[in-house]
């Protein structure tokens, strides 16, 4: 028996573990080579203490942002983490940060100098999953309308590792939770998304997200109108927030993604392409 396939005229792609994996070894060698060049250029004396207190206010951010569905600033962590190097106290876990007071122990170029620095070593670093780059030519080509949809602080190293990879020719857009400001599961950036692959306001259910976070990815997507794929057992050893099947961040909400899938390219075999009322294109 033939399986019936999904038709869609969009997919969008999550990026942290979904087309990037991101492991706690991998996280910690980005932030390892972030210090050193900082150090060579005379901005951190005390490697080991950037890195603990980098650690510190990444969990920190992660604790007070994602809860109201707001992204975490990378700046905002460059400051607090160069304060606390240069003598600023971090306030008790429940307490907030004065951030004026810290901003005022730190020239905006130095922040400038940490996001670059962070932003390029990620690039240089990570690596895509083995079957991204050709999962993303083989969807392209038959027709379906591509995206990245993402939680990510900081846009700018999307952006880049899309480009260093390859990926730009097969991409419609880059949708980043930094320039939204708002995160998945907010039903706020899938309308930015569907704007952003030109499709009218009734798309969603043309439209199939692909990622590995059950609450983000699978329940915001349904709850966007927008058809779910689940990419699982993706969520090993990471330091990035994660849910699984049974979470949410809405309560009472039920959700059935459309496909459960093991690879990025077990996509191809699921899917049939269609064409978008409204595309531009």
């Amino acid at each position: 028996m033939i399986e019936q396939r999904l038709a869609v005229a969009a997919i969008t792609l999550d990026f942290g573990n979904t087309l990037v994996r991101i492991d706690r070894a991998g996280l910690r060698g980005v932030v390892e080579e972030t210090s050193g060049a900082l150090a060579r250029r005379g901005l951190v004396a005390d490697q080991p203490a950037f890195l603990a207190a980098w650690s510190e206010e990444r969990d920190r951010q992660f604790r007070e942002e994602v809860p109201e569905f707001r992204e975490v600033d990378i700046d905002q962590r460059a400051v607090r983490v160069l304060a606390r190097l240069r003598g600023m106290a971090p306030p008790p876990v429940e307490s907030r940060w004065d951030d004026r007071a810290a901003s005022e122990l730190v020239q905006p170029a130095e922040v400038d100098v940490v996001v670059d620095a962070y932003s390029s070593a990620f690039v240089g670093r990570m690596s895509p999953v083995s079957d991204a780059t050709s999962t993303l030519e083989q969807l392209s080509a038959r027709g379906f309308e591509l995206a990245i949809l993402s939680n990510w602080p900081l846009a700018l190293t999307v952006d880049r590792f899309a480009e260093a990879q390859g990926w730009l020719p097969y991409l419609r857009a880059v949708v980043v939770s930094q320039r939204v400001g708002i995160i998945k599961p907010h039903p706020s950036i899938f309308r930015a998304a569907e704007a952003a692959l030109g499709l009218g306001g009734d798309a969603g259910g043309r439209i199939l997200h692909v990622g590995d976070d059950w609450a983000a990815d699978v329940v915001g997507a349904a709850n966007a109108g927008w058809r779910t794929a689940y990419l699982r057992n993706r969520q090993e050893d990471t330091p990035l927030p994660t849910s699984e099947p049974g979470d949410d961040l809405v309560a009472g909400v039920r959700v059935t993604p459309d496909l459960v899938i093991d690879e990025l390219a077990d996509l191809d075999q699921h899917l049939e392409p269609i064409q978008p009322a409204g595309s531009a294109r």
